[in-house]
């Protein structure tokens, strides 16, 4: 997705860069994505939590050091006002063709910048037995 895009576009579009970014193991593409602010959060299933910059791009540049990660989210349900989105997603992640009833469960949050929409937190986990097969329906707009 062309950077100017990205500069106007919503969160949905920034939200299906990420998982763009991640598949082709782009460290920068990934990290244009994130807020410029040092406030930024980023939770891995069983990690700790990093703040800033300097210790999400490190750990995300481990993680794609070896390919890129290829996660299908899916049942998004969206929380969205002026300023900020809120999507929770489940995380389906291809793990070389190998079946697996492992699925994370996923939070992004997404603040209105002068630049505009940047993810400002990433929180996945997770999740015990099989993922859910249900559609998740609707969403919520708060004025």
């Amino acid at each position: 997705m062309p950077r100017n895009k990205l500069i106007h576009g919503s969160p949905d579009e920034i939200e299906a860069a990420y998982y763009d970014a991640l598949a082709r193991a782009d460290l920068e593409a990934l990290m244009d994505l994130w807020a410029d602010d040092e406030e930024i959060v980023c939770i891995h299933p069983g990690a700790p939590r990093l703040v800033g910059h300097a210790e999400i791009r490190a750990v995300w540049e481990d993680i794609l050091s070896n390919g890129g990660l290829h996660i299908r989210p899916r049942q998004l349900h969206v929380t969205q006002n002026l300023m900020t989105s809120v999507h929770s997603v489940i995380e389906d992640i291809d793990q070389g063709g190998e079946p697996s009833d492992v699925h994370v469960i996923a939070t992004n949050v997404y603040q209105k910048t002068a630049m505009g929409w940047r993810l400002v937190l990433h929180h996945a986990s997770v999740a015990p037995g099989p993922a859910p097969a249900e559609a998740v329906v609707g969403g919520a707009m708060l004025h």
